[in-house]
């Protein structure tokens, strides 16, 4: 029988650089299914099937992306490819015990439900909200990512906080999601889906053209005059003199990476929408 994984973990806590590391060194006939292929940057032809458009990678493994019902996509995944594995990597702001209880239906067994919680951010933004808990609760592996980025009390603090909501689970410190990709399979866990109430932060968002290229300082200068609300920014913008970058924003950090795609940036983040023409309005004069 399959076995399938939940990848899941807050907006920017590391999903697609492990998922990225997964590709790399996972040495068995695997799928993932994913929101979008832009997130990975799949270099392989693209087949376009009923309930997934999918990617054909080395040794029989694919990338899919979810274009249609869930449980249709594993049944068309399990038929044409028949993987030993399958990764679902949920949204940022996804709760997966409802994704459990969608699979329980399905020909496949639940194999471990990984989380990756950002250290960092939870250092900054200490509030656990509804979703942040769910998630932490139902891992049975949690990768506490970016430890380079706090200090031997922060990190104590921030497990100490994992631990409200989950007692069990082993806690495995990494920085860039470096870790051997063995430990997160085949735990075979059992899972018990557990309604618990939390307070529930509502995420908002809003995408901003880049019609033209800006300068990069004055683009840095704006970065760090964003409120704490704005969690999470991506998408694409053109540098001066520089060319098409990946801007990639986690709070209060980021990088910009050369790449080119539509000039569009997301903003993210709990109760922004009024920021919305200010930010836009900031943009028009960077």
């Amino acid at each position: 029988m399959t076995s399938l994984c939940i990848l899941t973990g807050y907006l920017g806590a590391g999903k697609t650089t492990l998922l990225k590391r997964i590709i790399e060194n996972l040495d068995r006939k695997f799928a993932i299914i994913m929101n979008e292929f832009g997130e990975i940057n799949v270099d392989a032809q693209i087949i376009q099937g009923k309930n997934i458009n999918i990617a054909e990678l080395t040794g029989g493994c694919v990338c899919c992306s979810l274009t249609g019902e869930f449980e249709e996509a594993i049944k068309e995944l399990q038929e044409k490819y028949n993987p030993e594995l399958i990764i679902v990597e949920t949204t940022g702001v996804a709760e997966p015990d409802a994704l459990v209880v969608d699979i329980e239906s399905l020909d496949v067994k639940l194999d471990s439900v990984v989380t990756i919680v950002d250290g960092d951010a939870l250092v900054r933004f200490p509030q656990i909200g509804r979703t942040g808990a769910v998630q932490i609760e139902m891992g049975d592996i949690i990768i506490l990512n970016k430890t380079d980025l706090i200090d031997a009390k922060q990190r104590i603090d921030v497990k100490n906080a994992i631990r409200k909501y989950n007692q069990k689970a082993p806690i495995l410190e990494t920085d860039h999601c470096t870790i051997d990709i063995n430990l997160l399979f085949g735990i075979d866990a059992e899972h018990r889906v557990q309604h618990i109430k939390h307070q529930h932060m509502e995420f908002e968002s809003f995408v901003v053209p880049f019609p033209r290229p800006v300068s990069r300082d004055r683009m840095e200068t704006f970065l760090r005059s964003l409120p704490e609300q704005i969690y999470r920014i991506k998408g694409f913008l053109d540098i001066e003199e520089e060319g098409s970058h990946l801007l990639n924003y986690v709070a209060g950090r980021w990088e910009l990476e050369l790449m080119e795609g539509e000039k569009n940036v997301v903003f993210i983040g709990i109760n922004i929408l009024g920021f919305k023409n200010k930010v836009i309005s900031t943009i028009e004069k960077l």
